[in-house]
C-alpha cells in the first residue's frame, strides 16, 4: 500500500502538473518563445513527480548525487528520477532544430508525471 500523502504536497503536484500542460501548450502556439517554455513545462513535470514522492528538495538532492557519481542505479525508482533529470540537462542544450524532439520528450514527460500523480495521489490529474 502506497503512504499517504499530505493535501500540501498533493496540491503542489497537482499544480505543477497543470502548469507543466500550460506551459507546454504555450510552447505550441509561439515557437519564438518554445524552447524556454518547454523546458519550464519539463521541470515542472518534474516538480510535480518530486511532490507526489516527498519533499522536493531532498529528493532533488539524492538525484544530483547519484547524476554526479555516474554509476548504474539499481533501484528503479531512483534510477528513473535519475533519467528524468538526465533528459531534462539534454534538452536544455537542444537547439531550435531539434525543437520537435524536445516537445515530443516533454509532452512524454508530463504524461508519465500525470501517471504517478494519480497513482500516488489517486486524483485524475
Amino acid at each position: 500500500m502506497m503512504p499517504s500523502m499530505d493535501d500540501y504536497r498533493k496540491g503542489w503536484a497537482l499544480r505543477c502538473l497543470r502548469e507543466a500542460r500550460a506551459e507546454l501548450l504555450a510552447a505550441n502556439k509561439n515557437p519564438y518563445m518554445s524552447s524556454d517554455l518547454v523546458l519550464d513545462a519539463m521541470k515542472k513535470a518534474q516538480a510535480a513527480i518530486y511532490y507526489s514522492l516527498g519533499e522536493p528538495v531532498f529528493i532533488e538532492a539524492i538525484v544530483r548525487q547519484h547524476i554526479g557519481e555516474n554509476k548504474h542505479v539499481a533501484d528503479p525508482v531512483l534510477r528513473f528520477l535519475v533519467e528524468t533529470e538526465r533528459a531534462i540537462q539534454q534538452a536544455a542544450q537542444t537547439t531550435d532544430k531539434d525543437r520537435e524532439g524536445a516537445v515530443q520528450l516533454a509532452g512524454n514527460l508530463i504524461q508519465m508525471a500525470s501517471d504517478v500523480v494519480v497513482l500516488i495521489t489517486g486524483v485524475k490529474a
